[in-house]
């Protein structure tokens, strides 16, 4: 039985700055391999890091929403840390029946300031 996940992915962007899209395509043609089906995708932009983490001060901030069988979200997990473009990763588990939460409008004007 396949689990809904919500994934949020930090992708090294440092001297490719021009092509996080293809980064993001990249991210979900490998969840795709790994046997999952996208239902999300929220693109979130580069930000900032508070300090520079592995000589990197920014990451691009993707967050992805996929249905996956709790088997294959292992193999998936090890084959990303061997991506060097992937800098960090967090998975959560969602309930099938839930929808996803909605931003408040207060979050909402959050992101928009940036």
């Amino acid at each position: 039985m396949e689990r809904r996940y919500e994934a949020l992915f930090i992708l090294n962007t440092s001297g490719k700055e021009e092509n996080s899209k293809e980064l993001v395509e990249k991210t979900e043609k490998e969840i795709q391999l790994a046997g999952g089906k996208i239902f999300k995708v929220e693109r979130m932009d580069k930000r900032p890091f508070a300090r520079v983490a592995h000589q990197l001060d920014a990451g691009y901030y993707v967050n992805i929403g996929f249905e996956m069988m709790p088997e294959k979200l292992a193999a998936f997990r090890e084959k990303l840390k061997l991506d060097k473009d992937v800098f960090r990763v967090m998975f959560v588990k969602k309930n099938s029946n839930e929808p996803a939460p909605r931003r408040s409008q207060e979050a909402e004007k959050m992101v928009a300031a940036g």
